[in-house]
C-alpha cells in the first residue's frame, strides 16, 4: 500500500553522491517536472511543489505578461512571480504549438508535465512528450464543471461540495481519465474567493500524491462519465449585470459567486453599484403596493441594509460599493446616501 507520508519524509538530495541511496531508500525516483500555469491558484500549487522539494522543477511555462489596472502597465502572471522569486526558469510562448517552443521543451526532457489553469489546450505532440505524460489539476469534481470557471459556477449553482481533480490530460478540454479527486464542503456564505483559496490549498498536495502514484506505476485511469459532464465558459463582466426578475436566492448566489471578480452590479441613479454581501427574505410581509412594484425596486430600508424586490422574494443588501468609492457596509452607505423606497435599480 502506498504511504503518502513518504512525500514528506523523502526529499531530493542536492548531493549527487547521496542521491541514488536516497531514491532507493524512498522506493521512488525524483521526477524532472515541467510546470505550466498562469493565475493565482496555479501559483499557490507551484509554491507547494517548491516547498515540498521532492522533485526537480526544471522550468515554468506561463502566459505572456499583460497590461493591468488603470495605467495598463505590464504585469507578470502570478506563476511567473513565484518562479522568479525561487530562481526557476520561465518560458512565456505566444503560441505553444510553435515548433521552436516544442523543441525547447524536448531539450528539457521532463519526466512529467504538471498543468494547473494554464489557459490553453496542449497540442498532442506536447501531451505525448514526457515519459509519464501530462497531468492537470482542475478546480472541480469532474466530470462536472469542465472549462474555465468551475469555482464561480459551483457557488452560483448552490453546490454543497466541490474539490480538485487530478487527471491524465487528453486533447479535448478536461476529458482525461481521473487519477484522484479531493473534496471540500461549501459553507452557506461561500464566495468564489474563499472557495478558490480552499482549492488552491488542496491542489498542491493532491498533485504531489498523483505524481508519486504515477512514478510507482499505481496511478489509476478512471474514465469520466460523459452523461454527467457539464461545461462552463470563461466569465466576462457582463455576467454580473443583475436581472431582478430572477429569484432572490439565485441573485444572492450570483453576488457570492462573482466575488471578487467580475462582481455583481446594477445601476443606482445612473451610477454603477456593486453588491458584495446580501441575504434573502420572503416578500410575504410587504404591503400590497410594494408586492406589485417592478422587480428591482427598493421596497424596504433598515438600519443595516435595504431590500430590493425580485422575481421571487427580497434581496437584502448589506455590503456594497458605489462607483468610484470604497467597499462599505450598507449601514455606512445609508448614513450618507439619500436612498428612498420606490427607487428603481436597473441598467
Amino acid at each position: 500500500m502506498l504511504k503518502t507520508s513518504g512525500l514528506l519524509n523523502c526529499k531530493a538530495n542536492a548531493n549527487p553522491k547521496r542521491e541514488k541511496s536516497n531514491r532507493e531508500r524512498c522506493g521512488w525516483f525524483v521526477l524532472k517536472v515541467l510546470f505550466m500555469g498562469t493565475p493565482e491558484i496555479a501559483a499557490a500549487i507551484l509554491e507547494t511543489l517548491i516547498a515540498d522539494a521532492t522533485h526537480e522543477l526544471l522550468a515554468v511555462v506561463t502566459q505572456p505578461d499583460k497590461p493591468k489596472g488603470r495605467g495598463h502597465e505590464m504585469a507578470f502572471p502570478p506563476v511567473k512571480e513565484v518562479a522568479l522569486a525561487h530562481g526557476i526558469p520561465v518560458l512565456q510562448p505566444e503560441k505553444i504549438r510553435n515548433a521552436e517552443f516544442l523543441d525547447e521543451i524536448k531539450k528539457w526532457n521532463p519526466d512529467i508535465i504538471a498543468v494547473a489553469a494554464y489557459g490553453k489546450l496542449l497540442p498532442k505532440e506536447l501531451l505525448l512528450l514526457p515519459r509519464l505524460g501530462c497531468i492537470n489539476v482542475h478546480a472541480s469534481l469532474l466530470p462536472k464543471y469542465r472549462g474555465a470557471s468551475p469555482i464561480q459556477w459551483a457557488v452560483i449553482n448552490g453546490e454543497k461540495k466541490s474539490g480538485v481533480t487530478i487527471m491524465h490530460m487528453a486533447e479535448q478540454m478536461d476529458t482525461g481519465d481521473i487519477i484522484l479527486s479531493k473534496e471540500v464542503e461549501l459553507s452557506e456564505e461561500e464566495t468564489a474567493g474563499s472557495l478558490h483559496d480552499k482549492l488552491a490549498k488542496l491542489g498542491g498536495p493532491a498533485l504531489l500524491e498523483a505524481m508519486q502514484l504515477l512514478e510507482l506505476g499505481q496511478a489509476p485511469r478512471i474514465s469520466q462519465k460523459e452523461e454527467e459532464a457539464t461545461y462552463v465558459k470563461m466569465l466576462d463582466k457582463s455576467i454580473g449585470n443583475l436581472n431582478f426578475h430572477q429569484p432572490a436566492e439565485l441573485l444572492e448566489r450570483y453576488i457570492r459567486g462573482l466575488n471578487p471578480w467580475p462582481s455583481a452590479y446594477t445601476k443606482l441613479d445612473g451610477k454603477t453599484v456593486k453588491f458584495w454581501r446580501a441575504r434573502t427574505f420572503s416578500a410575504g410581509h410587504l404591503p400590497k403596493e410594494a408586492k406589485t412594484a417592478d422587480p428591482g425596486t427598493v421596497v424596504a430600508i433598515e438600519r443595516d441594509g435595504f431590500g430590493i424586490l425580485t422575481g421571487d422574494g427580497i434581496l437584502f443588501i448589506t455590503e456594497l460599493q458605489m462607483e468610484g468609492k470604497k467597499r462599505m457596509a450598507a449601514e455606512e452607505f445609508l448614513r450618507g446616501y439619500p436612498l428612498k423606497t420606490g427607487t428603481l435599480l436597473r441598467n
